[in-house]
């Protein structure tokens, strides 16, 4: 039986105390508390991941990846619009969850399993891969919610190429890829979603509009200096002017109330959580394994570039939270699942499935 590994549980536990801290700064304190509930709801969960071990849960892949297109499609039909998108779905007494969070553990778990011990040499086999991604992409964008569709390619991405793919074929992709995005994806976005592209060009065009939230995150970010205006002293967050300060825009608060050193530490937590997942697919016996976690590393790492990226400036604004940082029950839980499915894979490594 391999040796238990708490680096990752602990790295984690960090950031999300670190998380917890600015949430109480930035959310009010009902939703605070309802956060601090649905960590709870997270717990029972990773209580019985660890307990069904590896292969036991890996055989339930085809029926995670049935039930979440099932959701998706529900969502399509019943689900309830929030900012703009119909992602969300309430099924009697429970609360709202987002069926988008699970298809993307059931996307990695299903391609992984998908593209073990097989090459991409043949069409057959892009098109094995486009079969099982392109249900979940396209019920994800007819919602629409670009941000978890965009974080569903990066994990199809991410795989095929952690897989490995022939430099000849990554032409043809990337060439492919640059004509379907001017003539397809381009000309069937929303109006909303147009105008936050423009606005990612010259977000003072419209100030009061569209640029409203880059303009007032990134003085958010600027103004916070070296060591920051203190623990629920940042004027952009505490005054209103950063809308949605508690999820998507969470970062500003951090970077005005703690500073530059802040922002760093909470980058290098970051980073020694992604370094020490590669370091656990390495180590891994079986490429399935390896696959898996890389896959996590991808889910969790796109979402941390973008969210950053959008409350700095540079890049578009999609709607992406802060995984283990924003407000959101559906996120955090489903972050802490894919989390502890990475250690529970890393600690049966050696038990093939």
């Amino acid at each position: 039986m391999a040796r238990l590994d708490f680096g990752l549980p602990f790295i984690t536990l960090l950031i999300l105390g670190a998380g917890l801290f600015t949430l109480n700064s930035a959310a009010p304190s009902d939703e605070f508390m309802r956060q601090v509930a649905f960590l709870g709801a997270a717990a029972v969960a990773i209580a019985a991941l660890v307990w069904a071990g590896k292969v036991r849960l890996l055989r339930l892949t085809p029926y995670v990846y049935g039930a979440s297109l099932v959701l998706l499609v529900l969502t399509y039909f019943m689900g309830t619009e929030v900012n703009g998108a119909k992602s969300w779905l309430y099924l009697g007494p429970l609360p709202g969850f987002q069926p988008s969070e699970l298809a993307k553990l059931a996307l990695i778990l299903v391609l992984a399993q998908a593209l073990n011990e097989r090459p991409l040499k043949r069409i057959v086999d892009y098109l094995r891969v486009a079969a099982l991604a392109l249900p979940p992409i396209g019920l994800v964008l007819i919602e629409p919610d670009l941000g978890s569709a965009l974080v569903l390619v990066a994990i199809t991405a991410g795989i095929v190429l952690v897989r490995g793919v022939p430099w000849r074929h990554l032409v043809v992709i990337v060439g492919l890829v640059g004509i379907a995005v001017p003539t397809v994806l381009l000309p069937n976005l929303k109006p909303h979603q147009l105008e936050r592209l423009v606005s990612f060009v010259d977000p003072y065009r419209d100030p009061q509009g569209t640029g409203y939230q880059v303009i007032q995150s990134t003085i958010a970010v600027g103004s916070g200096g070296l060591l920051g205006k203190g623990y629920k002293a940042g004027t952009q967050s505490q005054l209103g002017f950063i809308p949605f300060r508690h999820t998507d825009f969470i970062f500003p608060v951090l970077a005005e109330e703690g500073g530059f050193v802040a922002s760093v530490a909470l980058l290098l937590l970051y980073g020694l959580l992604f370094w020490r997942m590669l370091a656990m697919a390495a180590e891994c016996a079986f490429e399935r394994d390896q696959l898996l976690i890389t896959g996590i590393v991808v889910l969790i790492g796109f979402q941390v570039l973008v969210n950053i990226g959008v409350t700095l400036g540079v890049a578009p604004v999609t709607g992406i939270t802060l995984p283990l940082v924003s407000y959101g029950g559906t996120s955090l839980v489903s972050t802490l699942t894919a989390l502890t499915f990475a250690w529970v894979v890393y600690r049966d490594r050696f038990v093939n499935w």
